[in-house]
């Protein structure tokens, strides 16, 4: 039982994760899957946290009697990646609104049908127009 404290947080990961992907998977609400990705993205940044940890490492100054540091680099690049995916996130927000603002729906499977009946009636209006050419 000594290593469970060892793994806590990689259980931690993979659960987030988990829950992460099933939530991006299962839901139609597009506002859930953004939700969804976030988690998943979260899961990450608390993993490459976890992997910086050195144990009897030191912050990266050059002090007398410290041999061991630990690596600044996960720190900035998390730091770097929470920025990105606030953008994204965004992003995906501002594509959500225009996409309400288009079909008058968030769930996937109401504007799958939009797009389906849109394209069948276009298919249809072609091939009237192909007849009407012929005669």
């Amino acid at each position: 039982m000594s290593t469970f404290p060892g793994i806590f947080n990689y259980l931690i990961v993979v659960f987030l994760m988990m829950a992460g992907f099933y939530v991006v998977i299962s839901q139609g609400n597009l506002i859930k899957k953004l939700v969804g990705l976030g988690l998943f993205q979260t899961s990450v940044f608390i993993l490459y946290i976890s992997m910086d940890n050195l144990t009897g490492g030191v912050a990266p100054i050059v002090a007398e009697g410290a041999t061991l540091y630990s690596s600044p680099l996960p720190h900035v690049l998390i730091l770097t990646a929470i920025v990105v995916g606030l953008a994204t996130t965004a992003v995906g927000l501002a594509l959500v609104v225009r996409i309400h603002e288009t079909y008058g729906s968030i769930e996937e499977d109401d504007i799958h049908a939009m797009d389906l009946a849109d394209d069948e009636a276009l298919f249809e209006g072609e091939s009237a127009d192909a007849e009407e050419s012929r005669r």
